[in-house]
């Protein structure tokens, strides 16, 4: 299990939405809705970053910002 966040922003690094706010999901591959009714067309970046604590107590952590292209 890990504490997974997902935060999407605009090019000037704003936060415009949170689809996942520590939420613990399985590892492996999971999917997630997101509505992206209320923002315009253009280059949007999104964080994920997961957070697991293993059997020993070292916290492993992962964190990812890539660039998405949202076209209505």
């Amino acid at each position: 299990m890990s504490d997974v966040t997902l935060k999407i922003y605009n090019i000037l690094g704003q936060q415009v939405a949170s689809p996942l706010d520590h939420r613990m999901m399985e590892d492996g591959t999971q999917e997630v809705s997101f509505d992206a009714s209320s923002l315009v067309s253009g280059v949007y970046l999104y964080r994920i970053s997961a957070e697991s604590v293993n059997d020993d107590g070292i916290v492993n952590t992962y964190t990812s910002i890539k660039k998405i292209m949202l076209i209505k």
